[in-house]
C-alpha cells in the first residue's frame, strides 16, 4: 500500500518538477515517513530526480524548445557551486537554509508575476554582456543551494532564467538540463556513501518519469501564462509549508 502511495507522489513530483519545482518537498517526507532515515532519504530521492530530468531533458529537446547554448553555458558555474554546496551542508543549518528559501519564494513570486525584461523568448537568444555574467554568477549560487538541499532549486533557476530573457517554456528546459546535471554528481556521491535505497527508489523514479512525460508536453502545450500561474501556486504553497509546518 505504501508503496502504491510513493508511486503516486512520484508521478505528482515529476511533473510539479517539471512545471514548476518544488516536488522534493512532497517526496522525501513520504520516503522518511516508509522508515529511511532523513539521509537516504534525500539520496533516494536524487535517483528519481535524474531520471525524470534525464526524460524531461530529451522531450524538450524534441519538441524543440531547449536553448542548447545557454544551457550548456550556465551549467558549469552551477556545477562547481554544487560541489561548494556539498561543503556548506555540513556547516549551514537546515532552519537557516529555510528563512533564505522563503525570501527566495516571495522574490521569484514577485519576478515571475511582474515581468521586469518585456517580451519572452524560448530559443537561444543574443544576451548582452551584462546578462551574461548575471547569469554566470546566479547559477552559481544556485548550484551551491542545489548541492546543499535540492528542495526548491527549481524556483530559483526560473527566477535567473527570467531575468535574462527567457519564458518559463524555455526556462523549464534550461531548469531540467541544469538539475540533472546536479543530480550526476549528487547521486555518484549518495551512492558511493551507501545513501540510496534501490527498491524504493526505482518504485519513486517509475512514477516521476510518467509525470516528467506528462509535465513536459502540458509546458510545450500551454505556454508561459499557464506555467506562470502554476509557479506562482506551487511558490506560495511551499513557501507557506515551510513557514508554518
Amino acid at each position: 500500500m505504501l508503496e502504491i502511495m510513493l508511486f503516486l507522489i512520484g508521478i505528482i513530483s515529476g511533473f510539479v518538477n517539471i512545471l514548476a519545482g518544488g516536488g522534493s518537498f512532497l517526496t522525501i517526507p513520504i520516503l522518511i515517513f516508509m522508515g529511511l532515515p532523513p539521509t537516504v532519504a534525500n539520496g533516494t530521492n536524487r535517483l528519481g530526480i535524474f531520471l525524470q530530468s534525464l526524460i524531461g531533458a530529451v522531450k524538450f529537446k524534441q519538441y524543440g524548445v531547449f536553448p542548447a547554448k545557454f544551457a550548456l553555458i550556465v551549467s558549469i558555474p552551477a556545477i562547481i557551486g554544487s560541489i561548494i554546496g556539498s561543503y556548506l551542508a555540513t556547516v549551514i543549518s537546515d532552519e537557516a537554509f529555510k528563512n533564505y528559501l522563503v525570501f527566495f519564494m516571495v522574490a521569484i513570486t514577485l519576478i515571475t508575476l511582474f515581468n521586469p525584461v518585456g517580451k519572452l523568448k524560448q530559443k537561444d537568444i543574443s544576451l548582452s554582456r551584462g546578462k551574461w555574467i548575471f547569469s554566470i554568477i546566479a547559477f552559481f549560487f544556485v548550484g551551491v543551494y542545489g548541492g546543499f538541499i535540492q528542495a526548491g532549486v527549481g524556483f530559483l533557476i526560473l527566477a535567473a532564467i527570467i531575468v535574462t530573457g527567457y519564458d518559463l517554456v524555455a526556462g523549464n528546459a534550461v531548469k531540467t538540463f541544469v538539475i540533472l546535471i546536479f543530480t550526476i554528481f549528487a547521486l555518484a556521491i549518495f551512492f558511493i556513501q551507501g545513501k540510496v535505497d534501490l527498491y524504493l527508489g526505482l518504485i519513486l523514479s517509475i512514477g516521476n518519469v510518467i509525470g516528467a512525460i506528462a509535465g513536459t508536453k502540458v509546458t510545450v502545450l500551454k505556454g508561459n501564462n499557464f506555467i506562470r500561474w502554476f509557479v506562482v501556486i506551487c511558490v506560495l504553497v511551499f513557501a507557506l509549508k515551510l513557514i508554518f509546518f
